[in-house]
């Protein structure tokens, strides 16, 4: 797959067919033959090309084959590949983004005023990290960043950054001044711009068990961490109560109950040292295996 502008008429068929699509359009899939396969505009406008020449083709391919070596497969799968799947993968990807930026964006203006109150929990929690001065600390889903003064306290002169996915959260967190903290930057915390093993703390709030691929985001936060690196799983309130909250009791599947946390764990790189599930909180302290 490619990721590259797309010139203003994309040749579609054989037979010199164009359509033309607006500046900034972006190819996601080519070959040789076909000018595009995929594209996308914007954040949330994506489009698949399916040429009925190719179909065509391929059907009649596939007959000759079947007849001299048996089938082998359907003449969609054979040209089409896993392309489709592939497509369906970003698109779902893009629609869970674009559900938690709407879910969060209504409520980021009231945010900080609404859970202030839970400030010293998130200080007592970032205590138990074990981070030094001079390090690099990271808050993943910050929102409004209530983590990051104490993160700041720990780390001194290190480096602080605060990562969502919600512009209007940033924003929200700019505006009370936690940009003096730290840095505030716009990112999916599966897809993280930052070089491998720069990080020395990870720290997660409410985040792992709302994310569509927890195991993808532990591997990519594994990638981030430096050797020994920590990474703290957190909610100021404990499962139990917040299952009673919702007016459900609390599931087996629950993906932080220890015996489900502590293989995903083991499987991307972690090590769990602290499962603390209290009446006030959840913490989980793991670190960096390798």
């Amino acid at each position: 797959m490619t990721d590259s502008p797309l010139a203003p008429a994309a040749r579609w068929g054989d037979d010199g067919t164009t359509v033309e699509l607006p500046a900034g359009a972006l190819v996601l899939a080519s070959d040789d033959r076909q000018r595009v396969h995929a594209f996308r505009i914007g954040a949330s406008a994506w489009g698949l090309h399916y040429p009925l020449e190719a179909e065509a083709e391929a059907e009649a391919a596939a007959e000759t084959e079947a007849a001299v070596d048996g089938p082998a497969g359907s003449a969609l799968e054979r040209w089409w590949g896993p392309l489709p799947a592939r497509f369906a993968e970003l698109v779902a990807g893009r629609a869970e983004h674009t559900a938690t930026r709407a879910f969060f964006t209504r409520r980021a203006d009231a945010w900080e005023e609404r859970f202030a109150y839970q400030t010293p929990a998130y200080e007592a929690a970032v205590a138990r990290m074990g981070l030094r001065r001079g390090q690099r600390a990271v808050d993943l889903g910050c929102g409004t960043g209530r983590a990051m003064p104490a993160l700041r306290a720990h780390v001194g002169a290190g480096t602080v950054l605060g990562f969502d996915l919600t512009h209007a959260m940033l924003t929200a967190a700019a505006r009370i001044g936690r940009a003096t903290t730290g840095g505030l930057l716009l990112a999916d915390c599966a897809r993280l711009p930052l070089r491998p093993a720069s990080v020395h703390g990870i720290f997660a709030a409410g985040l792992l068990d709302h994310l569509p691929r927890p195991r993808t985001a532990l591997r990519e936060w594994a990638r981030v961490s430096a050797p020994g690196g920590t990474l703290l799983l957190f909610h100021p309130a404990g499962r139990a109560e917040r299952a009673a909250r919702h007016g459900r009791p609390l599931s087996p599947d629950d993906p932080l109950a220890e015996p489900n946390l502590r293989p995903v764990l083991d499987a991307t790189g972690w090590r769990l040292t602290t499962y603390d599930d209290a009446e006030q909180h959840f913490l989980a302290r793991a670190v960096l295996a390798r």
